[in-house]
């Protein structure tokens, strides 16, 4: 399919006022502007067109469907292409929402959504954006998991770019001829861990689309400067291989060199091609996931979500937790259930927090503990890799808990939280029912346990919440990783907050292109979560919350950015000068999915260059 052209790529003809946000910035020295028309387009400005008629109602970036103007469809040969009737973009939003209400299964309910957004993307980015709360679990988890199982059965129009093995020396062509020449944000994923869903092959794309179609609809940041990608290098999936429908590379997945190899080769064309580009990592295998985050997060501006970002949550929910309850890190004792690259990233971003503290680090590495799926992870045993045997608990305090046992088994889940009796229980396992009555009743009992079982989708969860708070008595501050219902209490109803990592990386993302970061700093990843916890209010928090409402996401993502910025700037990471006011500066950055006014650009044909996508 040929990438899709913007309408508008003639336009831009004459310069008008801007609005005085946009001003302020200008004067103060902004960042980079986006490329025309969308620089306008993002201050609310009206913009030239080059294409007409039936050329302009097919661009998803520009077309307005029923709310072009009569004197648009005058002036840009519409009249005839529409009905009668003018709709404002209000009027859009209701039908579209009365239509995707309309469908009984969540998948449909996702496959209308796309529709939409493949269809009219202004449109589409302002529906999730006023009905997060409803269609946040549509768009992203717990149906985008059917979405990437289903992938190639309900796969409508390419999005992004695909890379395959084959593709190792071409790598600059092929992002060269994505559809936008601008690009400052790249969600890329190698497929191999979707979720808790394992190897989903060419399905993993869904994970980018989404995870993009949030940045947009939560921190503004426009999708002419976006980008997902997929490294596709096969799967070992046999059932998606075996499947005659399937789109993606059917062969055994890339491992070892030759693996790398692209991965360089991917970075390096990223670098060439939009340099200062930030790259989020996604659903990379635990190994190769922790490799290629320290491999470059030094060299290219670039995060890993599954550990940085859920990191993040983590230590939000923990900060609100122990806001509420009164408590302080030397009092806290922690096990994280799953050691893969999520359970390695939130132990050393806990670590971080808890030595900024002022913790002493004696404390700190006995009071976060790790299970794998082998059990108690301690630094005798000879199987720890690297980035595991960093976070591990000293043998001789596992001996002294009476953890380290004869024979080559390491003591479960249930032994250790027996021996730590802990106060913070993680969940990033991947295994439903994780958390039996045994290991819950293993919590401390003199404080408010928090629970945090972070695996999704929905049936993934080490435990229900209803049954954490029926084993504590309703002592304990729960969040999930998907979302569920408020559990009723004998006089109260306790609610229940949505540890998604959809509270972090669009405001992380945001910050970091503003403030044209050359890396995210661990620096950025504390103040994030501070700032997030911050957002919860104590009305939520006595409800039982730990993270604030869905509906907050815009006004959290604005201070999250805000707050990264600033600390790219202190921490010399930031290409931006201190007499840049950042508060402008995101506002400014920032789009709100709404249509500007169009005018005809006189003397120009439709140039079909590559020089803004749509």
């Amino acid at each position: 399919m040929q990438p899709e052209t913007a309408a508008a790529r003639a336009g831009c003809a004459e310069r008008q006022p801007a609005p005085a946000r946009a001003a302020s910035a200008l004067i103060l020295g902004a960042m980079r502007p986006l490329p025309p028309p969308f620089d306008r387009m993002i201050a609310g400005q009206a913009i030239s067109v080059g294409e007409t008629g039936s050329d302009l109602l097919g661009r998803r970036l520009f077309t307005k469907d029923l709310a072009f103007s009569p004197k648009e469809r005058l002036e840009l040969g519409l009249r005839g292409l529409l009905p009668d009737r003018v709709l404002t973009i209000e009027d859009q939003v209701v039908l579209e929402v009365e239509r995707i209400r309309r469908k009984t299964d969540d998948l449909e309910r996702y496959i209308g959504l796309a529709a939409l957004q493949d269809r009219n993307a202004t449109l589409f980015y302002r529906v999730l954006a006023e009905n997060l709360e409803e269609f946040l679990p549509i768009v992203y988890t717990p149906t985008v998991g059917r979405a990437c199982q289903e992938f190639s059965h309900i796969f409508r129009r390419t999005r992004g770019v695909w890379i395959t093995p084959d593709d190792q020396d071409q790598v600059g062509t092929l992002l060269r001829a994505a559809p936008f020449s601008d690009v400052r944000l790249i969600v890329v994923t190698d497929n191999e861990r979707i979720l808790g869903l394992g190897d989903q092959g060419a399905g993993g794309m869904a994970i980018p689309i989404g995870k993009l179609a949030l940045y947009t609809a939560v921190s503004g940041i426009h999708p002419a400067v976006t980008l997902p990608v997929s490294l596709d290098v096969g799967t070992d999936n046999a059932a998606l291989r075996d499947d005659l429908l399937y789109v993606g590379y059917a062969a055994p997945r890339l491992r070892g060199p030759r693996y790398d190899a692209l991965v360089e080769a991917f970075v390096e064309g990223v670098e060439a091609t939009w340099p200062g580009c930030l790259i989020q990592w996604e659903d990379f295998k635990g190994p190769n996931a922790l490799r290629i985050l320290d491999r470059y997060r030094d060299r290219v501006p670039s995060f890993n979500d599954d550990i940085q970002g859920t990191a993040v949550v983590v230590l939000a929910a923990s900060l609100a937790g122990l806001r509420q309850v009164g408590r302080r890190w030397p009092d806290e004792r922690i096990v994280i259930a799953g050691a893969g690259a999520a359970g390695i990233g939130i132990a050393r971003l806990l670590r971080l927090a808890m030595a900024q503290a002022g913790v002493p680090a004696a404390t700190i590495a006995s009071s976060i503990v790790l299970v794998d799926s082998q059990g108690l992870v301690h630094d005798g045993r000879v199987d720890l890799g690297e980035p595991k045997r960093a976070v591990s608990l000293p043998a001789a305090i596992a001996a002294d808990l009476g953890l380290i046992q004869d024979g080559p088994a390491e003591a479960s889940l249930e032994a250790v939280a027996a021996a730590i009796r802990p106060t913070i229980l993680v969940g990033a396992t991947g295994v439903a029912g994780m958390f039996t009555e045994a290991v819950i009743g293993s919590l401390a009992d003199d404080v408010r346990p928090i629970v945090l079982p972070l695996s999704n989708p929905t049936s993934l969860s080490e435990a229900l919440p209803a049954d954490v708070l029926r084993w504590t008595d309703g002592r304990a501050l729960v969040a999930t990783g998907s979302p569920f219902a408020p559990v009723p209490l004998p006089g109260e109803t306790r609610e229940v907050a949505q540890a998604n990592n959809v509270f972090v990386f669009p405001g992380l993302g945001l910050g970091a292109i503003v403030a044209e970061a050359r890396a995210v700093t661990d620096g950025m990843l504390l103040a994030a979560a501070r700032t997030v916890a911050a957002a919860v209010s104590d009305a939520r928090l006595a409800a039982g919350a730990l993270l604030p409402p869905i509906g907050d996401l815009r006004a959290i993502a604005r201070d999250v950015a805000i707050a990264v910025a600033e600390e790219a700037r202190r921490a010399g990471v930031a290409g931006l000068g201190p007499e840049r006011d950042l508060e402008v500066e995101v506002d400014t950055a920032t789009w709100w999915p709404a249509y500007v006014p169009y005018t005809r650009a006189r003397g120009h044909g439709p140039d079909r260059r590559r020089a803004a996508g749509g």
